[in-house]
């Protein structure tokens, strides 16, 4: 963030957070997964964030979609340019209104782990191209997902020969190891898994040829993950040449790309503001509140499992904090009037922090603003967008340029 990108005390809206989106991130991320994973075509989940420029970028960078509702497909056609075999309908338990318009939209491929949505979608969208999502192991995740989703591998059979019997053309397997996995070893796993169904598909009569990773990969630890993909998937599907691989990667893709300015609107300190009275106090002495909070942007917290870490954007009008700066304990709170509403309960900021001031928040991209609501009547946070600079800057406006052309041409 930069001093261009905040405004001026006298203008409209002066106050207001608002996130930073550094498109030229995404781009990076992109080129890092064709890197690592070549084989595997990246299916963005939308509801990490669909945010119009990440999704319109993605498009033209070529990558599928995954999503789960008509709001989701809606969004994703609407960019323009992307054609419905590139979404899959990633919501094992759909409203029957839900497949009907997928069925109307051309989107075909979606999945399933129950025989109600056989049924369903034998009634709504008997030509659907089913893909079974299977239980797997996903104890090493801040969102464990198999809490609601995925049929026992015990269960599978039955799905299958149910399928079968209503005529539908199940085309492959999926899975998800949950969202924020720690642990990329569970990936062995689950493709084994993966191997057994696909071998269970052959003695129903099906033909498997979509194998779908699903999602859980944490920019961390994406190296070890693609790794071990790689390496059981050569182990267990060593014939690929009728089988495509896919993935669902969300929070990879925009969790570092978007960071998020916030102004302190309120402070609560003690009478005295002498640096002295915090010696040796790790209690928060000093309560700031900003004009964002878990409502909106930092539903995170809450639903995410995420812990924030606040930096000093501008303090008396300057970017520049000196390192000699001294600080204090303190707490970190946003807008509205519930006491749960807290960003951060324990930091350590510069005692010369005043009403006026900004904090910033990096690694904001990922489970924000989808999530964030008008709580107490407070708006959701701006988005100010940025290409980055020198060449990834320029093959980032040249790729969403040729893509409009080419949406345009359609």
């Amino acid at each position: 963030m930069n001093a261009s990108m905040m405004a001026n005390d006298g203008e409209p809206d002066a106050e207001k957070a608002f996130f930073v989106a550094d498109l030229s991130q995404v781009y990076r991320q992109h080129q890092r997964w064709v890197s690592c994973l070549p084989e595997i075509t990246p299916y963005y989940a939308v509801k990490c964030n669909p945010d119009p420029y990440v999704l319109r970028l993605l498009a033209a960078l070529g990558t599928g979609f995954d999503c789960a509702s008509n709001g989701e497909i809606s969004r994703v056609l609407s960019v323009g340019g992307v054609d419905p075999s590139r979404i899959i309908f990633a919501n094992p338990c759909k409203a029957n209104s839900f497949i009907r318009n997928a069925c109307k939209l051309g989107v075909d491929t979606m999945t399933f782990d129950n025989m109600d949505e056989l049924y369903k979608v034998a009634r709504t969208h008997p030509r659907a191209k089913l893909v079974v999502r299977i239980l797997t192991d996903d104890t090493k995740s801040l969102c464990q997902l198999g809490l609601k989703y995925g049929a026992p591998l015990v269960t599978v059979p039955a799905l299958l020969t149910k399928a079968k019997e209503l005529n539908l053309d199940v085309v492959g397997v999926s899975f998800h190891v949950g969202s924020g996995c720690y642990d990329p070893t569970v990936y062995s796993d689950a493709i084994a898994r993966a191997r057994y169904t696909f071998d269970m598909a052959k003695e129903a009569g099906f033909s498997f040829t979509l194998l779908d990773v699903g999602g859980g990969f944490e920019d961390a630890s994406f190296e070890q993950a693609a790794s071990v993909l790689k390496d059981a998937i050569e182990e267990h599907f060593p014939d690929r040449r009728n089988i495509r691989v896919i993935a669902e990667p969300g929070r990879f893709y925009v969790s570092k790309a978007f960071s998020l300015a916030a102004n302190i609107i309120a402070r609560r300190a003690p009478f005295s503001d002498s640096a002295e009275m915090t010696t040796g106090n790790d209690q928060p002495s000093v309560m700031y509140y900003i004009n964002d909070g878990v409502y909106g942007a930092f539903n995170c917290i809450l639903f995410d499992h995420q812990v924030v870490h606040p930096y000093v954007l501008s303090m008396n009008g300057s970017f520049h904090v000196p390192s000699s700066e001294p600080v204090c304990t303190s707490s970190v709170w946003g807008p509205t009037c519930d006491s749960i509403d807290c960003v951060c309960p324990k930091t350590e900021l510069p005692t010369g922090l005043r009403v006026g001031d900004w904090l910033a928040f990096d690694n904001m991209g990922a489970y924000t603003v989808c999530a964030a609501s008008q709580f107490n009547g407070f708006e959701v946070s701006n988005v100010v967008y940025t290409l980055g600079s020198g060449v990834v800057a320029a093959e980032v406006r040249s790729k969403l340029v040729a893509f409009a052309v080419e949406a345009c041409g359609r």
